[in-house]
């Protein structure tokens, strides 16, 4: 009888422990999901020369070249900005990295970018883009800019609000649109519609315009 009791708890402690294994993978795997989405699997580089129409060459931060085909995405209306010798550029591609599935230009990004006032439309407020991530308000009292970046795909611009809280906060924006005199962001829930303060971009940045659209530029 004992032996008995003996063999249905050492049962029941076996089928306890795999169970937890279980959960404890099933835990362990959800949260590697959760890691993945956090990931930021965006190619960073420059635009050589050897780019085509179709091919975007660039040598990315690692030091790698990559011919990436851009067809699809330039198909599908998600080639942001073209690319010129020379741009910084943020490419979203497939896993072997050979096909892209947007196309940023982190060049054309940079500059003065204003709209009306939504407050009352007698004065224009909006954002300065620069390079090495800094961003600035422009007339804009309620909120400090810290900071941008370009993240799976996305532009994050961390700020603060002057509202006495010193507490940073980041805004996500899907880039539907770069064209060298507008910019069109949207976030869940309203489309931000910007236009270029030319002068100000070219004297103070340094960036030669180009009246092109989101085809390849040379």
């Amino acid at each position: 009888m004992k032996k008995t009791v003996i063999f249905m708890m050492a049962a029941i402690l076996a089928i306890g422990c795999g169970g937890s294994k279980k959960a404890n993978f099933s835990e362990d795997l959800e949260a590697e999901e959760e890691l993945d989405a956090y990931r930021d699997s965006t190619i960073y580089g420059f635009c050589t020369d050897k780019s085509t129409g179709d091919i975007l060459q660039i040598i990315t931060d690692a030091g790698d070249t990559l011919n990436i085909n851009v067809a699809n995405a330039r198909e599908n209306g998600d080639i942001k900005g073209g690319y010129n010798k020379g741009d910084e550029m943020a490419v979203v591609a497939n896993g072997d990295s050979t096909i892209a599935l947007l196309v940023i230009n982190k060049t054309a990004l940079l500059g003065n970018w204003v709209m009306p006032n939504p407050i009352d439309g007698s004065s224009e407020t909006g954002i300065s883009i620069r390079r090495g991530g800094s961003v600035e308000s422009i007339d804009q009292n309620a909120i400090i800019y810290k900071s941008w970046r370009i993240y799976n795909g996305k532009l994050q611009i961390t700020a603060t609000r002057e509202d006495g809280v010193d507490v940073d906060e980041t805004f996500i924006y899907s880039i539907k649109r770069i064209t060298p005199d507008s910019l069109v962001i949207q976030d869940a829930e309203e489309t931000f519609e910007y236009s270029r303060q030319i002068e100000v971009v070219e004297e103070e940045l340094g960036i030669e315009l180009d009246n092109g659209d989101d085809d390849f530029m040379m």
